[in-house]
């Protein structure tokens, strides 16, 4: 089964009073709007579901999600505040509290490319710390 991309989030307004630079001091004032924006869904998205960098790359650079362009997906990648074990031992946790799983399913699933789409390491961190 083909997971399906996650329809766009949308945003809120910015706060009034609060500028670009407030809110992206500890960001290089040389990267461009498209780029900073791609970080900031990226960080979103992290904030609020568990993704692997291939998921999230997707869902950023999708025509039912972001729609950013490659380079942009690929700057939010490389600059978001994620921890991609931590991400993959979120998604093993919602699964197995959805349903029951072997490891070697869990595994499968969190690995497989119709799935989460996380690297073998991230999976088996994932499978090696989840609670007894």
């Amino acid at each position: 089964q083909e997971k399906d991309t996650v329809e766009k989030v949308d945003e809120s307004e910015k706060e009034p009073g609060v500028t670009d630079k407030e809110e992206t001091d500890s960001e290089d004032s040389n990267v461009s709007r498209e780029y900073r924006n791609a970080l900031k869904s990226a960080q979103n998205y992290i904030d609020m579901m568990h993704f692997s960098e291939k998921g999230l790359y997707e869902q950023l650079t999708s025509e039912y999600g972001e729609q950013y362009p490659a380079d942009a997906a690929q700057y939010a990648i490389e600059n978001v505040k994620v921890d991609w074990n931590e991400e993959a031992l979120e998604a093993a946790q919602s699964y197995l509290e959805i349903m029951p799983m072997s490891d070697a399913e869990l595994f499968e699933q969190l690995t497989s490319e119709y799935g989460e789409q996380f690297t073998e390491e991230q999976a088996q961190y994932a499978i090696d710390n989840l609670p007894d």
